[in-house]
Order: C-alpha cells, then structure tokens, then sequence
C-alpha cells in the first residue's frame, strides 16, 4: 500500500512542451515570451488592468508595500490566521502589523473588527481568502474607501475564486498571486502581482525589474533603459513562465477536477461530521471556491493529534495549518502578542485540519482518506 501524501504536483498540459520550446528560444530569462503569455491570459480571464508574473506571492506583497508607499511607523491591518509572508512584507519596510481576529465561519479576516482597528498611521488592509472562500469585501472595501486606506488581496488561496460574481483579486488597488506547488496552479515557486489602479501599472514594472525602466525600453518608449527607482528582482525565470502557462491553460479543466474532489469529500463525511461533532467547510452561497484545500474543524487539540496519529498509520498524510501568528516568537518579542488577544484564531488553529487534496488525486486514494475518516471517533 503506497503512502497518500498531502500534495503531489502533476503536469496538466503542455508544461514539459513549452520549457523545451523556451530553450529553443534561447529564452531562460524573465519576462519574454511565455512570461507575456501568463500574463496575457492572466489579464484576459479576470479583466484586471495588468498582471506581473513574479518570483513568488511573497515578492508580490513586497512589491504592493512598495508600491503604497509604507514606511517605519505606518500600521497595515493583516488577519491573524494567516501566513507569515502576508504581514512580512509590510514588516520589511518598516511597517507595525496590525492583527485582526478571524471570522467563526469562513475563517477570514473579521470585517466587522476592522473599523476599531483603523489610526491615522493605517495605510493598508490586506484580507486573505482563506481556502479560496471570499472574504466579505463589500463592506472591507467600503470602510477602506471611507478611511482612505489602501486594499491589497492577498490571493495566495483564491485564484478563480469569485464574491458575488466577481473574480478574487479584482477588488483590490493590488492583489497578488501564488503559483507555489501547493496551489491549485503551480510552477514550482511563482506568483503574480495583480494591479487593478492604473496609477500603480508603470512603477510596478519599475521595482520589479531592478528599479529601472528596462519594461519599456523594450517596447520602444525610451532609447536606453537606467537606473530610476529603487526596486528589487522581483522577474519570473521564463523556463518557469513556461511551465506555468501549461497549467493556467488548463486552468477550467483544474477547477473542475478539484471541485469534483472537494465535494466528493463534502457529501461522503457530512453525516460522520455532523454525529461526531466535527465542522466542514463553509462556503456562503454568494462566494464561488476556488477549491484550494478541505479542511475540518475536530472539537480540540487532543482530538486532532488524534486524527492525524490515526491516518497516519494508515499512511495518510494530513496537516495541520498557521499558528496564531500574534503568539509567535517574533511578533510576542516586537509587540506583545499574548494569549487571548484573538480568540477564534487561537480556537480554530488547535483545531484545524487538512486532508489530502490535489488535481491529480485518484478516485482509489480518495476512498482510501475518506474510509479512514469515517473510522475515527473524535
């Protein structure tokens, strides 16, 4: 019996194809040829004003915090349950992270918490999409505007995703992307900043190549390209622009074949869940997944290092997620986070759990977790 792991990357089209033809192109660099096509195809399906393919999501938020302007003493409001990169971006520029408790439900940032939040030091709000479930952005969007601070998506989780009909990473004047091979889209290590406020569109291409104009050198709008700005190598290697553009080509056939697992998984462990007292997943009719991950909520800690000690023995690999990060070594060090702060995000990090989940994941392993669910007694 062979082990089921948590993740397991598989190619979807044309991935090994297009490397060789990027070879043969003599294009291993960034932002050529495949590069412009992610890109193209990015911008195409969402309707957003540009897409930049870059080295990761995290070099995506360090762009956004870059391009907002955030400096030593401003605050940016982040959620707590969440992943380091989301507040570290921030942090590197001098930044104070400020932590907002997660909803009971979707687990998303707690939109009704943010008005308390808001100083005049607040520059940004970043909600994250947790399991690729829409955050409330209506009304994150609104006291935003009303405050005139910055909304920046980190869709790590949500790519075609949608709220209310509209596509994640749409809502906000920047949103970034991941491409990292946990995600429903991979190249390994990627990402994507998303700029939806036109105004964003020429010093983002800026940063991102260094803090000079190559971008448009290249399309003939200046004579010879300098150093104009400070900025970083934020530029996707073509060879894994290559690999990507196979995937997101394929990109209607992965959401597909993921729903079809997520909710195989949702209609076979709803009658265990609901005798056993564990929680599945909640979708709000208004919010289209983007079927990222499925997780359960087991009653307590002793309970899930239960359930994880007994499908491991079956050879199933299932994981737990973030921690609070307000109780990490780091933020209790710089800020004083202490115990109690956030209690949902306290609660639900004890509890949570994710069972494997991947676009190539077999109907056989899928019988496999879900029968070994089934046999364990909270």
């Amino acid at each position: 019996m062979e082990d089921i792991p948590f993740n397991r990357s598989s190619l979807q089209g044309s991935e090994l194809n297009y490397i060789q033809q990027t070879l043969a192109l003599g294009q291993i660099a960034g932002d050529q040829t495949f590069s412009k096509k992610c890109e193209k195809l990015l911008e195409g399906i969402t309707g957003c004003n540009k897409a930049l393919v870059t080295t990761s999501c995290t070099h995506a938020l360090e762009m956004a915090a870059l391009l907002l302007g955030i400096q030593e003493g401003d605050e940016v409001i982040v959620p707590d349950f969440t992943f380091v990169s989301t507040p570290n971006a921030f942090v590197l520029r001098g930044a104070k992270p400020v932590f907002c408790d997660v909803r009971n439900d979707t687990l998303n940032m707690d939109e009704s918490r943010l008005e308390a939040l808001i100083t005049p030091r607040t520059k940004a709000i970043v909600p994250v999409h947790y399991a690729g479930v829409a955050c409330e952005m209506d009304t994150i969007v609104e006291v935003a505007g009303r405050h005139g601070v910055a909304v920046v998506e980190d869709n790590a989780h949500g790519l075609f995703g949608k709220y209310k009909g509209r596509w994640l990473g749409t809502f906000g004047a920047l949103a970034t992307q991941s491409f990292h091979e946990t995600k429903n889209i991979t190249c390994g290590e990627g990402g994507a900043l998303v700029v939806n406020e036109p105004r964003y569109v020429q010093r983002a291409e800026i940063l991102r190549e260094k803090g000079t104009d190559r971008s448009r050198f290249f399309r003939g709008e200046v004579d010879k390209y300098g150093w104009v700005d400070i900025g970083s190598s934020y530029v996707m290697s073509d060879v894994l622009a290559a690999f990507l553009y196979g995937q997101l080509e394929q990109w209607e056939t992965i959401q597909a074949m993921r729903r079809t697992i997520w909710e195989h998984y949702d209609a076979c462990l709803a009658s265990w869940a609901s005798e056993t007292g564990v929680r599945r997943p909640v979708v709000p009719p208004h919010c289209g997944s983007a079927y990222h991950m499925y997780h359960l909520l087991l009653p307590g800690l002793s309970e899930r290092t239960a359930f994880i000690a007994h499908l491991a023995a079956r050879r199933i690999k299932a994981v737990f997620h973030y921690l609070p990060l307000h109780l990490s070594d780091y933020a209790r060090a710089r800020w004083g986070g202490m115990p109690g702060q956030f209690p949902v995000t306290e609660n639900v990090s004890d509890r949570l759990v994710r069972l494997p989940f991947y676009t190539s994941m077999t109907a056989a392993e899928q019988e496999r977790v879900i029968e070994a669910v089934l046999e364990f007694t909270p």
